[in-house]
């Protein structure tokens, strides 16, 4: 794949030059960077992509559109959009929430202001080449001022059954003071005979005085190695509160960063993964504090079936300058069988004075003393470790704003724990 065809994509949607100009810059950075460093993962044999950018060959038809409710969604299948629903009350405030070539002629300026503001182009080779292949977006806009107080949903597709590169880019603005729930999920359609890759970047740029609330769901499936980035950018006294379920087939590399620059600003991560089969998951979770008083939560839990391997890094950094900020981090995993394998590593780097900061880490089975307690009062053991597991992993799902995709997270630990 030679720059040029990457610049006759861009052409033939009309790309503006300035992200013609990212693109073709992004791709001569590819050769020249390095892949991410994810401690314990090695990932110099994994296949992160073929060079290839093209728009979705067929989009099957998916959406039950009798029963899909009245909060704000949009539904894309590969680099398709097959729905949008917004309100007039929130067009009429300037809410934004659609695919990226019809965000920009709508918002242009915005777009080009802070489309990978949050995640640079030349980071690492998977984010140059996440830049200069992606070939379909979303873009979400929330106005200063404007507080939403419904759940906004993407839902985002990939169909297996096609070998086009699922190269996704979403864009998240939350204006000043404003405040927005949003749920996001990523799944894989078909049977997954076709082996292809995922490339995702989520960007969310939380402006002074925003409140985010963000959960996502991904379910992306067996026949995919992803990289997926999730960035979020905070000004002052602005708040993200991510809440992230990691229930993916095939192999992944996870990318969770928060970058704190505005004092007072304040991220919570809290995720929970499965690894199952032979499946390798490597997720690192990074709090930067550049500012004074910002704070940064990182809460990691994870189970391991089978021969599955999961890895957590939990890194928290906190910059010369940042006087007052809090960083603290506790990652965990429960691992259900011998054959399982893990690591959970807690990273601090602490370049300030009169700070706060803690980390705590920890592997293990299921407690037999739990398990005692629960056998003892009628609980036949199978259904006594699944509340275990279940309790292990509540600190997230109770946080997911939407109550059917709380369920639907439970029946999905529910069928891994069935496939053992």
């Amino acid at each position: 794949m030679t720059k040029e065809n990457i610049i006759a994509f861009s052409q033939a949607h009309a790309e503006p030059e300035w992200l013609q100009a990212r693109r073709k810059a992004a791709f001569d950075k590819i050769s020249e960077l390095n892949l991410p460093l994810i401690q314990r993962v090695k990932l110099d044999r994994w296949n992160f992509g073929n060079h290839t950018v093209s728009d979705s060959v067929a989009t099957p038809n998916v959406v039950d559109f009798t029963n899909l409710g009245d909060n704000p969604k949009l539904i894309q299948v590969g680099t398709t959009t097959v729905f949008e629903q917004l309100s007039p009350e929130l067009v009429s405030k300037g809410v934004v929430f659609t695919d990226f070539y019809s965000a920009l002629e709508e918002i242009p300026e915005v777009i080009e202001q802070y489309f990978g503001s949050a995640l640079a182009f030349d980071e690492d080779k998977l984010t140059a080449y996440h830049t200069a292949y992606f070939n379909s977006a979303a873009v979400l806009y929330i106005p200063d001022n404007v507080e939403v107080d419904v759940p906004i949903q993407g839902l985002f597709y990939q169909n297996s059954d096609e070998a086009v590169e699922f190269n996704k880019h979403v864009l998240l603005v939350a204006g000043k003071h404003s405040k927005v729930s949003y749920l996001e999920r990523f799944e894989s359609l078909g049977n997954g005979s076709e082996k292809s890759t995922a490339n995702i970047a989520v960007e969310v740029v939380a402006l002074e005085g925003s409140q985010v609330k963000f959960s996502a769901i991904d379910r992306l499936g067996s026949n995919l190695t992803t990289f997926i980035s999730r960035r979020g950018r905070l000004q002052k006294n602005a708040t993200i509160d991510w809440n992230l379920g990691v229930m993916n087939e095939g192999n992944v590399i996870a990318d969770f960063d928060s970058d704190l620059v505005g004092e007072g600003s304040h991220a919570e991560l809290k995720a929970v993964a499965i690894s199952s089969g032979k499946q390798i998951q490597g997720i690192d979770t990074r709090v930067t504090n550049y500012a004074p008083h910002s704070i940064g939560h990182i809460l990691q839990h994870g189970v391991i079936l089978e021969a599955g391997t999961l890895t957590f890094n939990g890194i928290g950094h906190i910059i010369r300058g940042a006087k007052g900020a809090d960083a603290q981090q506790e990652s965990r995993v429960l691992m259900l069988s011998d054959k399982a394998r893990s690591d959970a590593n807690p990273i601090l780097l602490i370049d300030e004075n009169d700070v706060t900061a803690g980390h705590a880490a920890s592997i293990g089975q299921v407690d037999p003393e739990d398990m005692y307690y629960l056998m003892s009062r009628g609980i036949d053991k199978d259904t006594a470790e699944r509340l275990v597991v279940r309790g292990f992993l509540g600190a997230v799902i109770g946080e997911i704003p939407v109550k059917e995709v709380r369920q639907e997270m439970i029946d999905v630990i529910e069928s891994k724990l069935d496939k053992r």
